[in-house]
């Protein structure tokens, strides 16, 4: 990519930062108005939290919803995809002997919501196994559809999954969960900005997503969608202004003239929502450096990297090209102390990239962002190389 573009970020000069995908990297004038917003807020604490609130936040909903193709009372803003999955699976009327059915492919955090819902309501998981390598839509649909039971009430899927960089073709199984009554939760946090997302052809029930990440908005700035017809399932997490007791009734508005789902979680005290009133300027970014063809040369390098670390190894990557994330690549490694490899390509090389342990193999991770190039790519496969010993014929 051009020079001129990794100057927009503030990512470190003296690393090369190859991880996007954990926690994003924010470009300078994205920034620089999410500053504006926070500037703003302090001149007038009073006027920017009550006053202004409910009209400042519906702008990023209109925008995301644009972008999401969804009505702006069907997405409200949260702080990151965790907090929105949360609000979904402790809202859930899940008893003894219902089954949350999900992959070994989630993320770790996830996993442990789960667990603690199963724990609070006697609810059991069901982890289906996805086979690897992915090639076909139709291998994933099988597997998922195997899993599910009468018991099954939830289908909880990744979108891009973290540890493996896949891209998962949840939208038949999602019709196959609504045809039997299975209410559908995708963890969406690497998808926006990443991949296109069209609610309306998804077809889930719930999606929760981070803007910070591929969308590049700044930190504490994410989505939660929800269907019109199962809004009236959820509840806040925090119960504060936005919140009536009328809100479950049918055709209720919320305490702010939204949706109540909008208003209950929307409203949850005192917060600074700067980074989500930020989004539209990410989008504009994007926007201004035509994004499409930036992140096309993206993916290309991304997939030309991993073809040459799986030439070098010899180990199979995890799916054919059309199931791997564009922008973000899992590739398999020979046996390792992954922790080790890790610290070594930060202190030795400066390289910035998760390298981990994932179920029986080891992972390196790279991800690909506008402000990456060609040379940082070549300088990753050489430490690569060196540290894990590998033939470089």
């Amino acid at each position: 990519m051009s020079e001129n573009l990794a100057r927009q970020f503030l990512i470190r000069e003296d690393v090369v930062f190859l991880n996007h995908g954990s926690f994003g990297a924010c470009p300078r004038p994205v920034f620089e108005t999410y500053q504006g917003w926070q500037l703003e807020l302090e001149r007038e604490p009073v006027e920017f939290l009550g006053r202004k609130l409910t009209e400042n936040m519906r702008v990023p909903r209109q925008a995301l919803a644009a972008e999401l193709n969804c009505d702006e009372q069907e997405v409200v803003g949260v702080i990151n995809a965790t907090t929105g999955l949360n609000i979904v699976a402790r809202s859930l009327d899940l008893k003894p002997g219902d089954q949350i059915l999900t992959t070994d492919h989630e993320y770790s955090a996830l996993e442990k919501t789960w667990a603690f819902i199963c724990r609070q309501t006697g609810a059991e998981i069901v982890v289906v196994d996805v086979p690897l390598p992915l090639t076909s839509e139709e291998q994933f649909t099988k597997a998922i559809v195997s899993g599910m039971t009468e018991r099954t009430k939830v289908l909880f899927l990744s979108h891009i999954t973290s540890a493996t960089a896949l891209v998962f073709p949840v939208e038949p199984a999602i019709a196959e969960a609504r045809k039997r009554g299975i209410w559908s939760v995708i963890d969406g946090a690497h998808a926006p900005g990443h991949i296109p997302l069209d609610m309306q052809k998804l077809g889930a029930d719930f999606y929760s997503g981070n803007c910070h990440k591929w969308m590049m908005a700044p930190k504490g700035s994410a989505f939660l969608y929800a269907r019109p017809e199962v809004q009236s399932l959820l509840d806040p997490l925090v119960v504060s202004h936005g919140w009536t007791a009328q809100s479950k009734d049918p055709g209720a508005k919320g305490a702010f003239d939204n949706s109540p789902f909008v208003d209950e979680i929307e409203m949850m005290g005192t917060r600074d929502p700067s980074a989500f009133l930020a989004i539209p300027a990410a989008l504009k970014f994007r926007d201004d450096n035509d994004w499409p063809a930036v992140a096309e040369h993206c993916r290309a390098l991304a997939q030309d990297t991993g073809e040459r670390i799986a030439k070098l190894t010899g180990l199979e990557p995890f799916s054919s090209p059309e199931f791997c994330a564009p922008q973000m690549v899992a590739m398999p490694i020979p046996e390792c102390d992954p922790l080790a490899i890790h610290t070594a390509l930060f202190e030795q090389y400066k390289i910035e990239i998760p390298v981990f342990r994932w179920k029986e193999h080891c992972v390196a991770r790279v991800s690909v962002q506008g402000y990456n190039s060609k040379p940082q790519m070549d300088r990753l496969v050489e430490a690569l190389t060196e540290l894990l010993n590998l033939n470089k014929a």
